[in-house]
């Protein structure tokens, strides 16, 4: 799954920044990317503490970067720099405040150019991994929401990887249909990227009216503007679980669908569909789950779960880099 990644990676090495250098599952990750030869790494923190940390673990950051945002002489620019980006928003006070921690220190770090991408949340959540994206980085062009993706992996039964999408479970509570599109274009484009061919479901408790309600003429609505949207990708609902996944179910239930039967991209209604379903696959399919995968940023930026290893931590930052 990580080839494609390794192969970018190598091809064009890229800097990323951890947003709490001393933690010890940071530092082991950062060593071994240092140690691979994929990824330069940005370790935001006091310089004493995470030299500290590095030696009690025996993580070897030689060369690495760290940067104390107390210390850092280029702290006047970064807080003009985020006042104008926060015009009227936020006043210098306020960001000077805010650029002291390493959340906002870190982002800022990828807006001005000094890393190309960043990973935090081991111990932030993840809301205050996205608000400081949100305010300074924001959405790409044409992008309203920032959304979240799954990649969902185990061996299949050829010997390769069986792998699926599955947005949004993380982020978007409740989505309305326009951003229900958004949501299935962008996990469409991260399934790519991960070699996924995407057959996209919006799901449903529904087969094409098998069943009443909002959330039913939602996901129907929602699937006919995606198709609009992106005319290009294959894309079907609104489908309950065993019509998209099953041939079986979906010969009965929707014969003739380019996606029943045979989907690996699933869209949900909402979040609580969503972070159930891939914890079902993930607990009772054998699946391993990869992200939260931030969509619809304007630059690499990724959450982590702050019950995350330094293994986790390691896979996370190839997702991350690799995907810019």
């Amino acid at each position: 799954m990580f080839e494609s990644l390794i192969a970018t990676l190598k091809a064009d090495k890229r800097k990323i920044v951890f947003t709490e250098g001393p933690d010890p599952r940071i530092l082991e990750a950062a060593a071994r990317l240092k140690k691979d030869g994929l990824l330069d790494s940005i370790l935001v923190g006091n310089v004493d503490e995470v030299k500290a940390a590095a030696a009690a673990g025996g993580f070897d950051i030689d060369g690495m970067e760290i940067i104390d945002p107390l210390t850092y002489d280029g702290m006047d620019e970064m807080v003009a720099a985020m006042v104008e980006l926060r015009k009227g928003k936020m006043s210098e006070e306020d960001c000077r405040k805010a650029l002291s921690k390493g959340n906002y220190f870190g982002t800022m770090l990828v807006k001005l150019g000094k890393a190309d991408a960043l990973l935090g949340g081991a111990t932030y959540s993840t809301a205050d991994t996205v608000r400081p994206a949100l305010q300074i980085i924001k959405t790409k062009p044409g992008n309203k929401i920032v959304s979240s993706c799954f990649i969902l992996r185990r061996d299949g039964k050829d010997g390769g990887d069986e792998l699926y999408a599955m947005g949004d479970c993380a982020i978007n509570i409740q989505p309305n249909e326009d951003e229900l599109v958004e949501i299935a274009v962008e996990t469409a484009k991260t399934a790519k990227a991960f070699g996924i061919d995407p057959k996209v479901a919006l799901l449903s408790y529904s087969t094409k009216g098998s069943g009443k309600g909002e959330t039913v003429d939602m996901m129907k609505n929602a699937t006919e503007k995606t198709k609009a949207a992106a005319p290009e990708l294959a894309v079907d609902g609104e489908l309950q679980f065993d019509a998209a996944f099953s041939p079986v179910v979906a010969a009965t239930k929707c014969k003739g669908s380019p996606v029943a039967g045979q989907a690996n991209t699933f869209i949900f209604p909402d979040i609580n569909a969503g972070n159930i379903g891939y914890k079902i696959a993930q607990r009772l399919g054998g699946f391993e789950a990869y992200g939260p995968i931030l969509q619809g940023l304007n630059a690499p930026i990724n959450d982590l779960s702050r019950g995350c290893d330094a293994n986790e931590v390691y896979q996370m930052a190839i997702i991350t880099a690799g995907l810019k």
